[in-house]
């Protein structure tokens, strides 16, 4: 495959739902563990070269009332959660230039200030990892291609709740909508 062409000044790590309620959940083919590890190289990649982090996390009120609520054949997971769930993983570091944005969803950019924070920015590549896989990777870069963004996914820097889920959306749906690549080939692409 080719190594993408990343414009570090035009593009933005967007890594979706890092936190400890998420990232400790048994996770397929990877564990949150080894998936965090690439995202810890790429934000340090990417915050050396004064390029864009964004962190996005999910969260809800005390009460739930904010959370989506239609009718479903499977039931959403639902509180009470523990008083870590939605914590971002320390490891992180969070730094004063990152951008976190807070979401009551899947993905990302509905109901936030995701896309106005990139477009004051002129960012029109984002690469994507995080939490899951198919479900809050998948439902942001769904919505970043109808936006029009360029997009760039690291397998190894994101994992799923079963090695099935995750492989789908890497085979068959990501590559749809943007370029499939592991962090070392996102890694030489900063650096040329």
């Amino acid at each position: 495959m080719n190594p993408p062409k990343l414009n570090l000044a035009q593009t933005a790590l967007v890594l979706i739902d890092l936190q400890k309620g998420i990232v400790n959940l048994p996770l397929a083919p990877r564990t949150g563990t080894d998936m965090l590890a690439n995202a810890i190289r790429l934000t340090d990649k990417f915050r050396a070269a004064g390029a864009l982090v964004v962190i996005v996390h999910v969260g809800f009120s005390s009460d739930g009332e904010d959370a989506v609520k239609v009718e479903t054949d499977a039931a959403p997971i639902r509180g009470p959660y523990p008083p870590e769930f939605f914590e971002l993983i320390p490891e992180l570091g969070l730094r004063p230039n990152d951008i976190v944005i807070l979401k009551r969803q899947w993905g990302a950019f509905t109901g936030t200030e995701l896309d106005l924070q990139l477009r004051r920015r002129g960012i029109r590549t984002i690469v994507l990892g995080g939490v899951a896989t198919n479900m809050g990777v998948e439902s942001t870069a769904r919505a970043a291609n109808e936006l029009g963004y360029a997009q760039v996914f690291v397998e190894d820097a994101m994992t799923s709740m079963s090695e099935e889920m995750h492989l789908f959306s890497v085979r068959h749906i990501l590559p749809r909508l943007g370029l499939v690549r592991s962090t070392d080939e996102v890694l030489a692409a900063c650096a040329s």
